[in-house]
């Protein structure tokens, strides 16, 4: 459990916000520096309509918010922060149709500063759809 806020807390907050609520982001897992987030397909954010791929933008924000929430959620940060920076690599489409899940690490931290790590999958778990690397601010570390 972080300082500031407990990890249902975290999860709730994230989970909520008006652009995770519109993708249907699911907060399955958060806390000690750890998160994972799913987005279901949905017609809504595909961004080719020929193949029913999911845009990488929806990608994207689902990294960045389960990326978010794994920083805030390590047990020395004491409240919310906000993107540094993201980096994002996409290995394949989305399976049309499938969910896709993130999972993401805080893997260090300084006074000021959480780096963390993510990977995004569908149902073949064996072949990732995208990685991340970010940073993000973060208070009390």
């Amino acid at each position: 459990m972080s300082v500031g806020y407990t990890d249902e807390q975290i999860r709730e907050f994230f989970v909520t916000l008006p652009h995770a609520a519109a993708l249907g982001l699911t907060g399955e897992r958060v806390g000690d520096g750890q998160a994972v987030m799913s987005m279901p397909w949905s017609e809504r954010l595909v961004g080719d309509p020929a193949s029913g791929v999911v845009h990488g933008g929806a990608v994207s924000a689902l990294m960045d918010t389960c990326c978010g929430a794994a920083a805030m959620s390590h047990p020395q940060v004491s409240g919310a922060g906000a993107t540094l920076g993201l980096r994002i690599d996409y290995m394949r489409p989305a399976t049309p149709g499938q969910t896709i899940r993130a999972e993401a690490i805080c893997h260090h931290l300084t006074r000021t500063v959480a780096f963390v790590r993510a990977v995004a999958v569908d149902e073949d778990e064996s072949r990732p759809v995208a990685t991340a690397t970010g940073t993000f601010t973060v208070a009390g570390a």
